[in-house]
């Protein structure tokens, strides 16, 4: 059972990031933003029946809930702990429990990618965009690069945040055009 070694308010009022002491991925994201979505997914299904859930990310040793406007985190928060110490983490690639390493996520989507373009978007993300993502609860992937526009998708508490749909996106398409090309758009889904 996970320890929960903190809970941390995120940029976004309306979710929080519980760090735990032990993973319960290692390297992949998984994000929901409805029962409906993650009735295949214990973790994500336990959370979003404690009621006045809006959304579950997590990765490696942080899960981001994301609640309704009207929810009060006084009372949710000891709620959601309850499934969160229930769940049981996940072994690593030798079998133990321990770290695993830090930028797996973009670097899977870069590896499955033949188009080089992707890979060096997805290696300027690992290295200056998705490490801050996940210190506020959230993160991002890819979805397509088509005809100069490159679409991505906010997960946890970023996919809600308006900073990360103005201030964020800005400084990404930025970097992308200072970098890769001063052509491509980039566009959040």
């Amino acid at each position: 059972m996970p320890k929960i070694a903190d809970i941390q308010e995120t940029p976004n009022p309306n979710a929080v990031k519980f760090i735990l002491k032990e993973a319960v991925s290692y390297g992949t994201s998984h994000s929901f933003d409805s029962i409906e979505k993650a009735e295949n997914d214990a973790l994500a299904k336990s959370l979003f029946e404690v009621g006045e859930v809006v959304s579950v990310f997590y990765m490696d040793k942080m899960i981001t809930v994301e609640k309704t406007d009207e929810a009060d985190w006084d009372e949710i928060l000891p709620l959601l702990a309850v499934p969160i110490r229930a769940v049981e983490p996940i072994k690593n690639l030798n079998g133990a429990n321990g770290s695993a390493a830090a930028a797996v996520g973009g670097a899977i989507a870069a590896a499955a990618s033949d188009n080089p373009v992707i890979a060096q978007i997805n290696e300027l993300l690992d290295e200056r965009i998705r490490p801050y993502l996940a210190s506020d609860g959230g993160w991002l992937e890819i979805l397509d690069l088509e005809d100069k526009t490159l679409k991505i998708r906010y997960q946890g508490a970023c996919g809600s945040c308006p900073s990360s749909l103005t201030g964020t996106l800005s400084a990404i398409e930025n970097m992308i055009k200072d970098e890769v090309d001063p052509e491509i758009e980039v566009v959040a889904v």
